[in-house]
């Protein structure tokens, strides 16, 4: 096992503390905000699963690009496609044709990427269960 397979639990774990975030953040009504954590808990989650694998790094930011390297499943690969328009889109105004993030992203948009951010998580567990190295004993 390389050090980075042996640090993907605390990129699950950090992914798992930003989909918290990004759920309180959409309680509070900060919705493009939420969109964008849910990228990146989507992107973490991924890189924890990279890292398990053997990558020794990974420089994309991209979910789809990261879940194609990884030959993940097309769920997964759904929801990086809606995922990485928010990357950007969610965060700077002069992505948008006109106003600032928080004023265009709705609150569907917010509960639509918490769904897809849940279910990569979902995915990338499952895949760590699966995948785990056994314990030396």
């Amino acid at each position: 096992m390389n050090a980075e397979s042996g640090r993907a639990h605390d990129w699950l774990a950090q992914a798992e503390d930003d989909y918290r975030w990004g759920a309180d953040s959409h309680q509070q009504g900060h919705f493009a905000q939420t969109c964008f954590i849910c990228q990146q808990v989507a992107e973490k989650a991924l890189k924890a699963l990279g890292f398990l694998r053997g990558f020794e790094s990974i420089r994309s930011h991209s979910v789809v690009r990261i879940a194609k390297a990884l030959s993940v499943n097309d769920e997964v690969l759904n929801a990086g496609r809606r995922l990485d328009q928010y990357y950007i889109t969610a965060r700077y105004p002069d992505a948008l044709p006109s106003g600032a993030p928080f004023e265009v992203f709705t609150e569907e948009q917010s509960k639509e990427a918490l769904v897809f951010a849940q279910g990569v998580l979902n995915r990338v567990r499952e895949f760590l269960t699966d995948e785990r190295p056994g314990d030396p004993g």
